[in-house]
């Protein structure tokens, strides 16, 4: 499920970004995704590849599992105080996008890569906080 009034276009510095046509709510869920899950023994392959920029962490019984989430979730960008927040469902395997409060038409929806909406620990590529 994808939010109808979602739509992705280019942003000047991040490559593809998710938008909204419409004013959304705080706590919307804006979509949900299935994922494919791969085993701790596959990531190194995928390290070596331009997917590793765009898997998730999963398994907490796999240290190194991971995911790769369909739908749009690998297009939002990021940003250390994000406007939406992502939830992994282990037993469903899906993550869901949500809102965390409210938006704008034509503002970029984000993501923290962190985990949590407004954590500052720096992410791997050095995003300066936003």
């Amino acid at each position: 499920m994808i939010h109808p009034d979602l739509f992705i276009q280019q942003t000047p510095a991040k490559g593809r970004g998710v938008f909204t046509a419409s004013n959304l709510p705080a706590e919307e869920e804006i979509e949900l995704s299935p994922v494919i899950v791969m085993p701790g023994k596959d990531r190194p392959y995928l390290d070596k590849t331009l997917l590793h920029d765009y898997i998730f962490e999963w398994n907490p019984e796999d240290e190194k599992g991971c995911c790769m989430a369909l739908g749009w979730v690998p297009v939002y960008n990021h940003s250390y105080g994000s406007n939406c927040e992502y939830e992994m469902d282990y037993e469903a395997q899906t993550i869901s996008i949500k809102t965390v409060r409210p938006i704008t038409a034509g503002e970029e929806l984000t993501i923290n890569y962190n985990g949590d909406w407004n954590d500052e620990t720096p992410v791997w590529f050095d995003v300066a906080p936003s």
